[in-house]
């Protein structure tokens, strides 16, 4: 999800996918899932709360990622109950 303190300066775009992340190999998944700044770099797409598209489930409670063995590298370096974990729940009041 986007944290509060990137949508509160206008930040809408949050995971950035690197050019040979997995996720833009597979044309379905990318048209799906990637969408590009004006800048033509390619991010996860998000819904309007600021949710990933891949996640499912209900935050703070259950969620998994369906699109799990293409996701970004940044999707990578988070794991569940990690600092960075951590650090994401608390800004997201979880």
């Amino acid at each position: 999800m986007n944290l509060p303190s990137n949508r509160e300066i206008g930040f809408d775009t949050w995971v950035e996918v690197a050019s040979d992340d997995a996720i833009l190999a597979d044309a379905k998944l990318a048209t799906t899932h990637v969408v590009y700044d004006p800048e033509g770099v390619p991010h996860l797409r998000l819904a309007p709360d600021g949710r990933c598209l891949a996640l499912e489930g209900t935050v703070g409670h259950h969620v998994s990622c369906t699109i799990y063995a293409s996701r970004p590298t940044p999707c990578r370096f988070v794991q569940p109950g990690d600092d960075l974990c951590h650090r994401y729940r608390q800004e997201h009041g979880l």
